[in-house]
């Protein structure tokens, strides 16, 4: 067991003028398993690449482990090579039979390891490269987001194994995972760094009470500094008029008056020394309010225009199936589904069963030339599958490879009203600072962001997400689907976040190869 201690750190993107971290400390233990939690874009696969090297900082870093991270960088002409003969490529000096022990322990046959890795599956490539990180003995593990595009059967995998380990940091958005994986968790708040002890749900119900308590006692205290404002206005006010009778009276010819111009000024003094005790009580008030909601995740409340159709029924599969040209085999057949309005149907299913395309199936079902979409798609379809006419669809694509150029580029492209497509950005927590730079600069959670953006401000019959929350933040998530309880709209969804699918969906469908 040993410490990471990170002292004063700081570290800002060369041309960027806002720094990623600041005067950052804190320390850890080697022997956790240490949830990394935050907003996209707050830098946690910065940090984990800091603790690789692979930036100059200022501040230290002392840590007595060496670091290992996931996922490896697989170039595209190593894809044609087998697993086996990648190891060393991956992991230096690893060795092959603890790699097949830690496969049998993901429940995964060792032949895996001498096919072309670009033949494997997302889960399967997961699989193979946390059998490759875990082989080392002494490494402590840096685990970047490992179950985005792996199915409900591969993550319920990966989250046991990852039960069963220690040492190791682990950045995830998915709440279950967190929960069953982690003991300790570091936070990237809005302004500050935060270690805890627990898992997810511990960290959130009690970021749920101190933000409650940070909101009741800085409403307190404007309430305190609006009645102290109020009384040393009026005490202000009578101080000026009590100074103000003093002028004018001549202590020779009025007699009558003489003491009284002192006493004024004693009573006036008086007034004025209380007025200046209030504004000190202010300023100690508002020094008191001050960082009280620094941390505190005001999620706002975005909104959906979903369009009503004239038909209730807006697609029906019956004894429906496809297969892609010059393949032996169909993806999926004799499925029989129905999606009316206001359901949010989500397909479910592993890896390779179909789902995505069953989405791109509808898609082409919609175009204008159904023929033509399905030849361009390489899709042979076999049974029913019928769409109402005149769908509009608002779709999200799992890929967000094609995002590039700018924000105003993107909106012109779509039809989108530029500001407006800020604004949800701005709901959606990317900072301004975004706005300017190319959208192929963007981290993957914001590229994600941009298209769910996109979706949110188009008007459609039918909403098509095709994985939308992969690497998504937590708060994001949870505004979502807040968002999707409350307006209803209809949907075609894949997504295996667990907890959002059993929040969201009225309707499953399964689905097997």
């Amino acid at each position: 067991m040993s410490q990471i201690d990170v002292n004063n750190l700081t570290f800002y993107y060369e041309g960027s003028s806002d720094n990623i971290f600041e005067h950052v400390s804190f320390s850890v233990d080697t022997d956790w398993k240490l949830g990394f939690l935050g907003r996209n874009g707050k830098g946690k696969t910065t940090f984990l690449k800091l603790l690789l090297g692979k930036y100059e900082y200022s501040g230290s870093i002392h840590a007595g482990v060496r670091f290992d991270y996931f996922p490896y960088e697989i170039q595209a002409e190593q894809m044609e090579c087998c697993g086996a003969e990648l190891l060393e490529h991956m992991k230096a000096d690893c060795e092959l039979w603890r790699v097949c022990c830690e496969l049998e322990r993901l429940g995964m046959d060792t032949e895996v390891l001498y096919r072309p890795f670009g033949t494997l599956s997302h889960g399967e490539r997961t699989k193979v490269m946390l059998a490759v990180l875990f082989s080392g003995t002494h490494d402590f593990l840096l685990i970047d987001e490992p179950t985005n595009h792996l199915d409900q059967a591969s993550r319920e995998t990966v989250k046991a194994y990852l039960a069963g380990k220690k040492g190791y940091i682990l950045v995830s958005h998915d709440r279950d995972l967190l929960d069953a994986c982690v003991d300790h968790v570091l936070v990237l708040n809005r302004q500050t760094l935060e270690v805890q002890s627990g898992n997810f749900s511990s960290w959130w119900e009690n970021k749920r009470r101190k933000d409650a308590f940070s909101l009741a006692e800085n409403e307190k205290h404007q309430k305190e500094i609006g009645k102290l404002k109020t009384a040393a206005a009026r005490s202000r006010q009578w101080a000026d008029r009590s100074e103000r009778s003093k002028i004018g009276v001549d202590p020779i010819k009025d007699q009558n008056l003489v003491g009284r111009r002192p006493y004024i000024g004693m009573k006036t003094k008086k007034m004025q020394s209380r007025v200046r005790q209030m504004e000190r009580r202010i300023d100690r008030e508002i020094k008191e309010k001050e960082g009280l909601l620094k941390d505190v995740e005001q999620i706002a409340d975005l909104k959906l225009m979903p369009m009503k159709h004239h038909k209730d029924c807006l697609i029906r599969a019956d004894g429906y199936g496809l297969i892609y040209e010059d393949a032996s085999e169909p993806v999926f057949e004799d499925l029989r589904f129905t999606l009316h309005q206001g359901e949010r149907l989500f397909l479910h299913g592993e890896n390779g069963c179909g789902k995505s395309s069953l989405i791109k199936a509808v898609l082409a079902g919609c175009s204008p030339d159904r023929e033509q979409a399905f030849r361009k798609q390489r899709l042979i379809e076999r049974g029913v599958l019928e769409t109402a006419s005149g769908l509009v669809i608002s779709y999200v694509n799992q890929d967000t490879s094609f995002l590039k150029g700018s924000i105003r580029e993107f909106c012109q492209d779509r039809g989108l009203e530029e500001s407006l497509f800020c604004a949800v950005l701005r709901q959606l927590d990317l900072e301004r600072t975004q706005f300017t730079k190319s959208m192929e600069d963007y981290s993957e959670g914001q590229k994600k962001k941009a298209l769910l953006a996109a979706s949110l401000m188009t008007p459609a019959h039918l909403y098509l997400w095709d994985e939308p929350l992969n690497y998504i933040d937590v708060f994001s998530r949870m505004q979502i689907e807040k968002l999707l309880l409350a307006c209803r709209p209809t949907m075609l969804v894949v997504e295996h976040d667990v907890r959002f699918r059993e929040t969201i969906a009225t309707k499953v469908v399964e689905m097997k190869k």
